[in-house]
């Protein structure tokens, strides 16, 4: 056994003293340091999870974009152009000529096709994006037709305001695939859903090489995309946990660009002559969801406390400093109706006179599903020594992204701590999560955010729901901020922080793109000198 042990250390110290004598990244490779155990799959019609829509959205294309350059106005990609009838039921594309798949397949309208059909009857965790529409599998073919091999008209249920749909085809569920190839790999009628959770059919910047769950994922460019051909020949995302593990890799030069630094890490590397930070405001929103199938979370008075218990402040300025900013309302700075509202701030005494009116002056025990990485630990730690002082025992329950995701969207949990980025970078993404649940039974269509956390609300749903049929944005406006100073009074969820997501990336290195979403982070421009 100790000569075994001796060759164990052996072997694992040459291994080491290869990966230090690397220390340099091949110059047309861009590698990153990310923590990527939040992917279930690859699979545009299922991915919901902030790394598994960056993938597709380095692989897919899709009929429509947004231009970053210039206030998110929204572009033709797939789709060189669009007509909206006068009544706004009825869209026609015409697609780009030319565009092939990764395979080599020629995309055509029938591709578009298939790809909603998928879409709509897989209906997995982002398909409500496109069966609000009224799409559904039974009429989605009746509903989106391809007149020729360039032409694709859509027909929608409700004159919903045309930016609101068109901002739903920029989501990583319209993506396109390969139809043809994804039939190719289909099983027992599952629209290749098992083949494309490890692989891809995309006409995108990129093609996966390789995914490895929880390890890494490869992707080389792709050299005939219709935009030109990436400014670098392969991606490579290897799953770091740990900021520290990040930060020694970038130091070495094993890694060209660190993604989860953490306030001491990102204060570290500023020093470093050959280090730059890169930085961008992201709509993603940082929050906990109280799930009202407790007893004790379902009661008014303890929702409100536990607002007045976090201390905000304390938080961004000890441990999220430069990476998040306090923020108390559902939907992201930046979007229509955002609003910059802060009704909470920590008062452990008014939280005490809130939790006795509820009957509970003693507090109450309760778990929180976390995720292990940094800074979501760190923040849970704090909010479990601040809603100490008031009597509530607070157990975190760690697991990895994978699994706390799958126990809330079971609606398992007592409390979860999460983020949400936007679909879509329309006000109707967050106020449809935050702010609808159609039906709180378990055999709902619609699973949102306030569905997972059993919050029934008829009467808050039907206000969201009709500010998207409004085609006056100043009124639509008015609509959202009205619906988030409601909702910060009485909703299960205490929203805590929007992110700044920074990057930490070699000086070599040019021309990474972070975008308001997952769906918005591009790596084709990112050049290496």
């Amino acid at each position: 056994m100790r000569h075994v042990a001796k060759l164990m250390v052996a072997s694992a110290f040459t291994a080491l003293m290869a990966t230090t004598a690397m220390a340099q990244t091949p110059k047309d490779t861009v590698v990153m340091a990310k923590q990527i155990d939040d992917i279930i799959t690859l699979d545009p019609a299922e991915a919901f999870e902030f790394s598994g829509v960056e993938v597709g959205a380095n692989v897919y294309d899709k009929l429509i974009g947004v231009d970053l350059a210039k206030n998110n106005d929204l572009v033709g990609e797939l789709a060189e152009k669009w007509t909206v009838s006068e009544d706004n039921l009825t869209y026609t594309f015409k697609l780009r000529p030319g565009v092939k798949f990764h395979s080599g397949n020629a995309l055509t309208a029938a591709d578009v096709v298939y790809s909603f059909q998928r879409a709509v009857t897989l209906n997995k965790s982002p398909g409500f994006i496109l069966t609000q529409f009224g799409f559904t599998k039974e009429n989605v073919l009746e509903k989106v037709k391809a007149t020729d091999d360039n032409t694709v008209v859509v027909t929608v249920s409700k004159p919903f305001a045309p930016t609101f749909f068109l901002n739903c085809l920029t989501s990583g569920v319209a993506s396109i695939v390969d139809s043809k190839l994804v039939k190719a790999n289909e099983k027992d009628g599952d629209f290749g859903n098992a083949w494309l959770k490890l692989n891809s059919a995309g006409s995108g910047a990129y093609k996966v090489r390789a995914y490895r769950p929880n390890e890494q994922y490869a992707l080389d460019a792709n050299e005939t995309w219709y935009k030109g051909a990436p400014k670098n020949k392969r991606v490579i995302v290897r799953h770091v946990a740990e900021p520290a593990s990040q930060r020694l890799l970038l130091e070495k030069g094993d890694i060209d660009m660190a993604r989860n630094l953490s306030k001491d890490q990102l204060a570290a590397v500023k020093e470093k002559s050959d280090i730059q930070i890169v930085q961008g405001d992201k709509g993603y929103i940082l929050y906990l969801g109280l799930n009202q199938k407790n007893a004790n979370l379902n009661k008014p008075e303890v929702r409100e406390a536990l607002k007045w218990l976090v201390d905000y402040q304390s938080i961004e300025r000890n441990i999220v400093e430069g990476t998040y900013k306090h923020h108390e309302s559902f939907l992201p700075k930046g979007f229509l109706g955002a609003i910059d509202d802060k009704p909470y701030k920590f008062d452990p005494a008014k939280a005490k006179e809130l939790l006795a009116k509820a009957g509970l002056p003693n507090g109450f025990t309760v778990t929180m599903d976390v995720r292990s990485v940094s800074p979501i630990t760190d923040i849970a730690q704090a909010i479990q020594s601040s809603w100490g002082q008031a009597g509530i025992k607070l157990e975190l329950i760690p697991g990895d992204g994978k699994q706390t995701l799958t126990k809330y969207r079971a609606r398992t949990h007592d409390i979860y701590i999460g983020q949400w980025g936007p679909d879509y970078l329309d006000p109707h993404t967050n106020a449809e999560t935050f702010a609808i649940n159609e039906n709180n039974g378990e055999d709902a269509k619609s699973k949102t955010l306030a569905w997972r956390n059993a919050w029934d609300i008829p009467d808050m749903t039907k206000v969201a729901q009709a500010a998207v049929l409004e085609t006056d944005a100043a009124k639509r406006k008015t609509t959202y901020e009205s619906l988030q100073r409601e909702h910060q009074k009485v909703s299960p969820f205490v929203i805590m922080f929007q992110q700044v997501e920074v990057t930490a990336e070699r000086k070599n290195v040019k021309g990474w793109v972070i975008g308001p979403s997952s769906d918005t982070n591009f790596y084709w421009p990112i050049a290496k000198n």
